[in-house]
């Protein structure tokens, strides 16, 4: 079994920025600076045969690349119980209908269909006992957050696997978009040695 989700890299110099915004907080799980990406679809664990489907059907998504920025922060879950802290995502028409087709591929490929709806987010951390003034504080020095256009060229199928200190995301295989670098695609990847790992 592998688990799987699909996602947008980030460049080196915009996780390092968002890297550097961490700051002492109890409870609080920052994630390492090679983690940090925009999830466009979890998947979850599935077999070697399914991911083999996914990834076919992920590689007829056919469109554009294109430009989208951060913006703001905010937290996931109530003011007295945060699970996450993340950086926003401007409105972009474009990232919206990226994920509408990788959306309707996965289900293509027989997994049922997501019921949450898409809110465009690159986590920052994790949080055990999220409450109290610090993150509020966090949240509000943040909210002006933005950066400038960051090109979505491909997007990933991702791995994840449980260590010591956390998940560790490995790239599968990338997808190029129409424009993008085409040397972003990946050779076919083997996913019955992956599920064995």
């Amino acid at each position: 079994m592998i688990r799987l989700f699909v996602a947008l890299e980030l460049p080196a110099a915009v996780r390092e920025r968002l890297a550097g915004l961490a700051w002492p907080m109890a409870g609080a799980r920052w994630l390492a600076v090679e983690n940090m990406h925009l999830t466009l679809r979890f998947v979850g664990e599935v077999n070697e045969d399914k991911a083999a489907d996914i990834d076919e059907a992920l590689s007829r998504v056919d469109m554009d690349a294109f430009n989208f920025q951060l913006q703001g922060a905010g937290q996931f879950g109530s003011r007295n119980g945060a699970r996450a802290l993340w950086a926003g995502v401007a409105p972009c028409p474009a990232l919206r209908r990226l994920q509408a087709k990788i959306e309707r591929a996965v289900v293509r490929a027989g997994e049922p269909a997501e019921r949450r709806k898409f809110h465009p987010h690159v986590t920052l951390a994790r949080l055990r006992r999220g409450r109290g003034a610090r993150i509020e504080q966090f949240v509000a020095a943040h909210g002006g957050l933005a950066s400038g256009p960051i090109a979505a060229v491909s997007f990933a199928l991702m791995s994840s696997s449980l260590g010591r200190s956390g998940a560790d995301y490995t790239v599968e295989v990338r997808y190029p978009l129409r424009g993008g670098d085409a040397a972003a695609a990946d050779p076919a990847f083997d996913w019955e040695a992956a599920a064995a790992t």
